[in-house]
């Protein structure tokens, strides 16, 4: 490489001629002086360190401007703390949540509180093995294990929330289902399938049951639902029909009086409506039916189904 060199002092141009072992001796001398450089600022850094200024105490972090301090070591610590502090208050907000949670799913699940109580720690024990030997825990195997806990707590309130849903979904399907008896009697007076017509004499399809009782005897709701029809037929009188979900619906037939209206939504074992004689009746009674898509059910299977359940829980409860 040839450079030339002019000015106004000079009576003709010079020039330099700089080979490849002059390039290589300047980048040399450039990155030594780099490192001298380097090494003198590393060197002053550590010195003023140890002189324990206030300023430079503040600027460095106590782990590597005073290895060997006590009081950086007592901060190290109080932060960590502090810090851990913090997520343990985290964590028990958390398992009060969960307890609570728990205590909901328990109720739904029917499980007694005296069989699992959330409020008390469960018995743990077991022997000392001596030959594996113990140590204390330091603090990063002390913050890892609150970090793996803290984890595991949320995947526990995640499951308990999926449960709680179930068992919600479960029971509000339940109580959408015909299983209490409309009328508080002992016996029906005709039942569901083939007999003989009351007017005809022939053989006919009963497509309900008929459960006798004096006029004016209160007919509750066998499930909660939304009323869909409440009119006077020519062949069942003041009928009442409720909507319970899943093309599912039960009828009320003969009363003498309806107390619900179309559209309104009726609670399991509300009082809709009174038995009477209305429409094609040879007496006072009420006509019950369940039909499945248009289908007529044996109300019989519902109503055993939750007579056994109450059966069921008297025996829990006991």
């Amino acid at each position: 490489m040839q450079i030339i060199l002019m000015h106004s002092r000079f009576t003709q141009a010079k020039s330099v001629t700089l080979s490849s072992h002059h390039i290589v001796l300047a980048v040399l001398g450039f990155l030594l002086i780099t490192i001298m450089c380097s090494a003198l600022m590393a060197a002053l850094t550590f010195r003023l360190a140890s002189a324990d200024l206030p300023l430079l105490r503040h600027i460095l972090p106590a782990s590597v401007a005073l290895p060997n301090d006590p009081s950086a070591k007592d901060r190290y610590v109080k932060e960590n703390l502090a810090a851990m502090a913090v997520k343990l208050g985290e964590m028990q907000a958390q398992l009060i949540r969960l307890d609570a949670l728990g205590e909901r799913v328990q109720g739904l699940a029917g499980v007694k509180p005296e069989e699992f109580n959330f409020k008390e720690l469960p018995a743990r024990g077991g022997p000392e093995i001596s030959s594996v030997p113990s140590h204390e825990l330091n603090m990063e195997e002390f913050q890892a294990a609150l970090d793996a806990l803290e984890k595991d707590v949320e995947h526990r309130s995640d499951y308990m929330n999926v449960i709680e849903t179930k068992l919600m979904g479960f029971k509000i399907q339940s109580k959408m289902l015909p299983t209490i008896q409309p009328v508080n009697v002992a016996y029906n007076a005709s039942g569901f399938g083939w007999r003989l017509d009351p007017f005809t004499g022939r053989s006919a399809f009963h497509e309900g049951i008929d459960f006798s009782a004096p006029t004016g005897t209160p007919i509750q709701a066998a499930a909660g639902g939304v009323v869909i029809a409440a009119e006077y037929h020519p062949q069942f009188g003041n009928m009442l029909e409720i909507d319970h979900g899943g093309e599912l619906i039960t009828r009320y037939a003969h009363t003498s009086r309806i107390y619900v209206k179309l559209g309104d939504i009726v609670k399991r074992g509300q009082h809709i409506a009174d038995i009477g004689s209305t429409g094609r009746s040879t007496g006072a009674h009420l006509h019950f039916e369940v039909r499945v898509k248009d289908v007529p059910q044996n109300p019989h299977k519902f109503l055993s189904a939750g007579a056994n359940q109450a059966s069921l829980s008297a025996l829990n409860q006991k």
